[in-house]
């Protein structure tokens, strides 16, 4: 395992970067004793799927059934014709 001071660490932090590459732990140290241990986190290999709205309505309608929502447009159109603008 690599050792740098802080000192190292602050003033070349991409020599570090690129050490920590290659290394995969570093451990910085103050005054010859170790104070912390740098390592190296990979990217998770699997990312999410995007939302759509196909899917989400596949959900609504396999979670709620048939049953029937009324539209929130209405009653934020009638709010917005009720606001008094200055």
């Amino acid at each position: 395992m690599k050792r740098i001071t802080i000192r190292e660490l602050r003033l070349h932090w991409p020599a570090t970067e690129a050490a920590l590459e290659l290394e995969g732990e570093i451990l910085v140290t103050r005054d010859s004793r170790p104070v912390a241990k740098l390592v190296r986190i990979t990217p998770p290999s699997t990312r999410r799927p995007r939302w759509t709205p196909a899917v989400h309505r596949r959900w609504i309608q396999k979670t709620f059934g048939d049953q029937v929502f009324s539209s929130i447009d209405e009653h934020l159109q009638l709010a917005r014709e009720e606001r008094q603008f200055r």
